[in-house]
């Protein structure tokens, strides 16, 4: 499985996503999988890369997550139980992997 966290400086959230990425493959029984980081540098370079805004999540390539715009430069919030967030719930990313990983 491949994972990697697409971000720009600007959004601080990819720290707490890559936490939470780490913890859900460590629940899932990944703990040995590189949660890579890809710090993108302009709009169009996000555009190119699938950046659905800041962090974006891919696994295998693909975003796990319902979109609702097409690549924006921004920061990306998820919807959790509690509310929005500026990443995934580890609930979430625990529910992904194990797909994935099927």
């Amino acid at each position: 499985m491949d994972v990697e966290i697409v971000y720009f400086d600007g959004c601080p959230n990819w720290q707490l996503a890559r936490a939470r990425a780490i913890e859900a493959l460590v629940a899932v029984g990944r703990p040995d999988t590189d949660v890579r980081l890809h710090l993108v540098g302009n709009p169009a370079e996000a555009q190119q890369v699938g950046m659905h805004g800041s962090p974006t999540i891919l696994v295998d390539g693909q975003d796990p997550f319902p979109k609702a715009t097409d690549a924006i430069w921004s920061c990306r919030l998820y919807q959790s139980d509690s509310g929005f967030e500026g990443a995934p719930s580890v609930s979430a990313l625990v529910g992904v992997f194990r797909q994935a990983n099927a």
